[in-house]
């Protein structure tokens, strides 16, 4: 694979991380129904480029991770959570996913933040070894949380202190 470079978002980068969500979409990561057009902004009020860090290869923008607080309570400021992670389908199993979630806890780790958590829906196989290989542990289990295509899916609590 050519290098690749990791980065904070841009807020040119809006279209491309959109286009890149909307390809990748699938109910294996998503519980959001598929986007329709008109296409909303990828950028929005709450969570804006400073909160995406993207993978770059050949200048062509391959996969992001969304970092953000997973409540906005002060008493739980020292946590960081992935809140969005995406892989283009053709870069997947090459290290990009790996090189985004260890950017996410180094920025974490910047931002003072001394432990990260995320959920992963339990039929995500592949996000799930990738998280555990990265230190990432199980610390709830929702069974059930979710109704995807007809069938009931578990939303998992995954953690790691930094």
């Amino acid at each position: 694979m050519p290098d690749m470079h990791i980065r904070t978002a841009l807020p040119g980068d809006d279209d491309a991380l959109a286009r890149l969500d909307r390809a990748t979409w699938s109910t294996l990561h998503a519980v959001q129904p598929r986007p329709q057009p008109p296409y909303e902004p990828f950028f929005n009020d709450r969570f804006g480029p400073r909160d995406h860090l993207v993978a770059e290869v050949d200048e062509r923008i391959v996969g992001y991770v969304k970092l953000g607080y997973p409540t906005p309570l002060l008493v739980n400021a020292h946590v960081r959570q992935i809140q969005g992670f995406v892989v283009a389908e053709e870069l997947r199993g090459r290290g990009v996913g790996r090189r985004l979630i260890r950017a996410a806890m180094d920025e974490a780790r910047r931002q003072g933040a001394v432990r990260i958590t995320l959920r992963v829906l339990g039929h995500n196989t592949p996000a799930r070894k990738l998280y555990e290989a990265e230190g990432f542990v199980i610390e709830g289990v929702l069974p059930g949380e979710f109704l995807l295509d007809g069938a009931y899916v578990d939303d998992i609590l995954m953690g790691r202190p930094l």
